[in-house]
């Protein structure tokens, strides 16, 4: 039975600021980040992990090396588990976008919706899921564990995926900063833990 443990990364000012980092480079963690990565490596302190992968922005990547080290692992980056392409609307504040009339669509209809210049959420969760099954082949064992460290539209999209929820409802969803979620593959998929952030406070 593997199971992935998808992490978000931990918080940065855009975080804060709430404003949309996307693909922008130089966005890293902030103090209170750096903490959650370190808390995040203590609190899988005593799970097995065969492979720590991330998306390869900065965030992920500060938010994973704490829990590589702590593993003994090298972080793998994996393109497939990076953030949405959202176009125009990278580094915008969020004030300001939802009054924009794609945001209700975003929110109500996201299967409908395509980020101005960037990419459709049907795309990225197809993106995002293509990129787990590939890593699943990797680690076919029945003891094989695995983190993926990404971003929070990444996860929710890929757990409405295999839970059989419609795309509309992955926005129900809450994946805060630095939290665990996990995904346990046997005969079917099974989610074990959404939205963890014990971490945040071990």
């Amino acid at each position: 039975m593997t199971t992935i443990y998808l992490i978000r990364h931990g918080e940065n000012e855009f975080v804060k600021q709430n404003k949309l980092a996307g693909w922008l480079p130089g966005v890293h963690l902030n103090e209170a980040g750096l903490a959650q990565a370190r808390s995040l490596a203590q609190r899988m302190q005593n799970v097995k992990l065969n492979a720590v992968y991330a998306s390869p922005l900065e965030r992920t990547m500060q938010t994973a090396e704490p829990l590589a080290q702590a593993q003994g692992l090298d972080i793998q980056v994996h393109e497939g588990l990076g953030e949405m392409r959202i176009g125009s609307w990278q580094g915008q504040d969020l004030k300001a976008l939802r009054r924009r009339k794609l945001w209700p669509v975003i929110q109500q209809t996201p299967s409908l919706a395509r980020f101005p210049g960037g990419e459709s959420f049907s795309e990225a969760q197809a993106r995002v899921v293509d990129a787990l099954e590939d890593l699943r082949q990797k680690h076919p064992g029945k003891k094989d564990a695995f983190v993926c460290v990404t971003h929070a539209d990444v996860i929710k999209m890929a757990i409405a995926y295999y839970l059989g929820m419609p795309l509309d409802m992955f926005q129900r969803l809450a994946v805060a900063p630095a939290s665990i979620s996990s995904l346990h593959f046997d005969r079917r998929p099974t989610l074990f833990s959404l939205n963890d952030t014990h971490a945040q406070h071990a």
